[in-house]
């Protein structure tokens, strides 16, 4: 038991059902069993989430592999002097991109000479709509990508006119098919795998704190496990409509269905896909300012708490 004050995790993360895990681990309190208190909060764009981390303000990140590829090899949207020096430990979503399109977007062809709303112009999610966009028979320069900021943005831009398209994840996928928008395509339609989320930290503070890094693995792992008991799905819905009522009650089956699968939602375990992060490398290697091939995930990883945590848990050492 622990009576002295729990050292603070801040984690900043994305807006998106994918946080449920963190909401139950906090509600549930496997955080603070595991000896840290964290606290969460959520970021407008892939660049502040850079900048508050390389800033020291947030010590974990949940946030997409391509981010932390893109700053390890100098290319992050925030610029060269921005470094959050990201490292993963842990894997988080497959995470299924859909393209929202407005009711009047029928075809790809109905997107020539009209704007797409991003989270920024260089990132995994923009090569994923670069792959689609080419599938679909139009060239890159037949639309306009603005960027926008997280889902909760882009999908508000699209309902408002103000853009003809975006990439959504759930719950923002549900919410605007039920208002009327179609999905034009879906990055599970495109790739066999896709490494979406993942867990990461700076490496500095992987290196100083290895003991909290655990405690924040260790309490999100019970999360996942509560979130994906069948036993508890009745409360998970729950929470995830207490900590984002934006979700209707006749959306959240649709939300948990997908966030439950392993094709477009959190990854079993937490474990990464390999398969996974190498589309990543090979879509960043094709549309990116890459003057080499990238081929090794293990540049950007290190698992070793994280694999000790699983084999604790795996054997019952819970707690």
């Amino acid at each position: 038991m622990h009576t002295s004050p729990l050292p603070t995790i801040r984690i900043i993360a994305f807006p998106g059902a994918p946080n449920l895990p963190i909401f139950a681990a906090i509600a549930q309190g496997f955080f603070a069993e595991e000896g840290v208190k964290v606290d969460l909060s959520l970021t407008p764009s892939s660049v502040m989430q850079a900048q508050k981390t390389a800033d020291g303000d947030c010590e974990m990140v949940f946030t997409a592999f391509d981010n932390v590829v893109a700053y390890g090899e100098g290319q992050g949207a925030a610029g060269p002097d921005v470094n959050p020096d990201y490292v993963v430990v842990m894997g988080a979503t497959q995470l299924e991109l859909s393209l929202i399109v407005a009711p009047d977007v029928v075809t790809f062809a109905d997107l020539k000479g009209r704007t797409i709303a991003l989270d920024a112009l260089a990132t995994g999610f923009a090569f994923v709509l670069d792959e689609m966009i080419a599938q679909g028979g139009l060239a890159k320069a037949d639309t306009q990508y603005v960027a926008v900021g997280a889902t909760p943005q882009r999908w508000h831009s699209v309902q408002d006119g103000t853009h003809a398209a975006t990439l959504t994840i759930e719950p923002f996928t549900s919410l605007a098919t039920r208002a009327g928008f179609k999905v034009l395509d879906t990055s599970s339609r495109l790739f066999e795998s896709y490494q979406g989320g993942v867990c990461a930290t700076r490496r500095s503070f992987l290196r100083d704190h290895p003991d909290q890094v655990r405690a924040l693995v260790k309490g999100y792992l019970r999360g996942l496990a509560w979130v994906t008991d069948p036993a508890n799905r009745d409360a998970a819905e729950a929470l995830l409509q207490e900590r984002m009522p934006e979700i209707k009650p006749q959306a959240v089956g649709s939300v948990m269905k997908s966030l439950m699968s392993p094709r477009s939602g959190l990854t079993p375990n937490g474990e990464i896909l390999p398969k996974g992060m190498a589309q990543v490398l090979d879509l960043r290697t094709r549309h990116g300012a890459c003057d080499a091939p990238l081929t090794d995930i293990s540049r950007y990883l290190d698992l070793g708490i994280y694999e000790n945590v699983l084999k604790d848990l795996q054997g019952g050492r819970v707690g």
